[in-house]
């Protein structure tokens, strides 16, 4: 499966990133791991869209349709913001907290010892760290 950014959403990943301030390489980073840019995707535990969003946290950041492409990875690129801030900018902790949720990293006091939350930062980390260096 080609994992390349579809044209349809590099418009929207750009506006985003300039709007809530958030590299838009990591947006990219996090929509490929989370869908593969799949604005149709659902998630065994009903996260929805190209950002995956769960209903509560669409529902937090104002979603109206989780599967419409734009609106996902606008809402993504806040909930990211909103993660780095509130973490002050620990990009380990705010993608933890992006899959596990903000209150199992304050539980934890640092990234939940889920084996799918660690998998899950260390590839976004990695794709990250890559597209920085292209």
């Amino acid at each position: 499966m080609n994992t390349a950014l579809p044209v349809y959403l590099a418009e929207a990943v750009s506006d985003a990133a300039k709007k809530h301030g958030v590299d838009p390489r990591l947006i990219v980073a996090v929509a490929r791991r989370e869908s593969r840019f799949n604005p149709s995707a659902v998630s065994p535990v009903g996260a929805c869209g190209v950002m995956q969003l769960m209903p509560a946290t669409a529902r937090y950041l104002g979603v109206k349709d989780v599967f419409n492409a734009r609106e996902s990875v606008f809402a993504g690129a806040k909930y990211l913001r909103t993660l780095l801030d509130t973490f002050h900018g620990d990009l380990d902790l705010t993608l933890a907290a992006y899959n596990a949720g903000p209150g199992a990293v304050q539980k934890y006091n640092g990234v939940p010892p889920y084996r799918e939350t660690k998998a899950y930062v260390s590839s976004i980390r990695s794709a990250y760290q890559r597209s920085l260096q292209d």
